[in-house]
């Protein structure tokens, strides 16, 4: 089985942002050592966030495939109708036992 781009793009996304989060605790862990306050990840750590998120979400909008139409007469759908078995339509539910007419008295 042949990985595609996108998926390969995508698994070197999540090492990165896996990395990130790897450096931020590993930072964390030196300030404590040198009792110093932790004001943010070093900004290496930031571009690897963003270059990790970057890649992501380009795996994730190329690898699923592409875009169907979503019109109901279009010629590309491939249901185009509802099917002859009426079968599995309730029309007896649980919304029979709220009434019709709500009277709601509020107190003052």
């Amino acid at each position: 089985m042949a990985m595609s781009l996108g998926f390969v793009v995508g698994i070197l996304g999540v090492v990165i942002l896996s990395h990130a989060a790897y450096s931020t605790v590993q930072y964390r862990g030196l300030l404590k050592i040198m009792e110093e306050q932790f004001s943010g990840p070093p900004l290496t750590v930031v571009a690897e966030l963003l270059l990790g998120l970057a890649f992501c979400m380009w795996a994730a909008l190329t690898v699923p495939g592409t875009f169907l139409s979503i019109h109901p007469y279009s010629e590309e759908n491939r249901i185009v109708s509802l099917p002859d078995n009426l079968d599995f339509m309730i029309f007896n539910h649980r919304a029979r036992v709220f009434p019709v007419e709500l009277d709601l008295k509020f107190k003052h």
